[in-house]
């Protein structure tokens, strides 16, 4: 394949799509998407849920040895998840590695405006598209990109602002979304790719500020646009969302904040004891302190 920009016939485009019981439209609608484009030339499809890739069958007949499901057998969690399908993209010599989630729709010219600018630039180590609601009544922006605030909680930067000229332009951009991004080899083999240990929630803002320290660079590329349905999956989970996203904020906080930071979103995670479900702030609030000191632990390592 040779990717507009560079002419070079060796590189490999791949992606993977993480889905746990996905709606079978949903998931099909995004898969076909994503093999419309003629760039993607293999796509991994990582099954952590009961079978909902069964909807595949035809897709699987019509783009025989593009599309490869894997079942993981349990659920792994997104960032495991795609650490299947991305060893899986590494092991077929694949150059670029796309991750996506299971609930949206991408425009048929997505990748190679995230390809020219990964080309481009050998500094980068991921790219992301500009991510916009797909039911919302006009066009209104989800995530350009990740920021942190002082209590080390994740916001979508652009998040619910109409799409206008302010999001025309690529721009450099502190973390990644992992609803889709896009990363080179050489950052995920010199990261190790997602940490398995979170689950769910931060495991895409721990890698971008793992891979920050080791000065790689990100940036959003408007003229890549991606329509994402948002929460699909995990609004299946009920209160184990607001469990995982308080533990794992807090773990983050131990591996990558300020001493100022980790105060202030200690002080967050008890001024949530106050508010529904409060057993839930709790666990996440011991769980998530119980687990500083290995976080400390790879911290120094990492430092080291």
């Amino acid at each position: 394949m040779a990717v507009p920009g560079h002419g070079r016939k060796t590189d490999v485009f791949a992606a993977v799509v993480v889905t746990f019981r996905a709606a079978p439209g949903r998931l099909a609608e995004a898969v076909a998407s994503v093999l419309a484009d003629p760039l993607v030339e293999r796509l991994v499809v990582v099954d952590n849920g009961d079978a909902a890739t069964a909807s595949l069958g035809p897709l699987l007949a019509q783009f025989d040895g593009r599309l490869v499901v894997i079942r993981s057998g349990s659920n792994l969690g997104f960032g495991d998840g795609a650490n299947l399908g991305i060893r899986r993209c590494l092991g077929e010599g694949a150059t670029w590695i796309a991750v996506l989630n299971d609930d949206l729709h991408v425009e048929p010219d997505w990748s190679a405006p995230l390809l020219e600018a990964l080309d481009a630039d050998p500094g980068l180590g991921a790219v992301q598209p500009k991510l916009l609601f797909a039911h919302a009544a006009t066009r209104t922006v989800n995530s350009v990109g990740v920021t942190l605030d002082a209590h080390g909680a994740g916001h979508d930067l652009g998040l619910g602002e109409p799409d206008g000229p302010e999001f025309s332009e690529p721009m450099d951009i502190p973390i990644f979304t992992g609803g889709a991004v896009l990363f080179t080899r050489s950052f995920l083999e010199s990261t190790g790719g997602f940490a398995p240990r979170w689950f769910l929630y931060y495991e895409d803002v721990d890698l971008a500020l793992r891979g920050a320290a080791a000065g790689w660079r990100y940036r959003c590329i408007p003229a890549s646009v991606v329509w994402h349905d948002g929460s699909a999956s995990t609004a299946q989970l009920g209160d184990r969302t607001r469990y995982l996203q308080e533990r794992n904020r807090l773990w983050l906080l131990a591996r990558h904040g300020t001493p100022a930071m980790m105060r202030h979103g200690v002080w967050l995670s008890v001024r949530r004891l106050r508010y529904r479900p409060r057993r839930t702030h709790l666990k996440a609030l011991v769980v998530g302190l119980a687990g500083w000191p290995a976080e400390f632990v790879r911290r120094a390592r990492r430092m080291a």
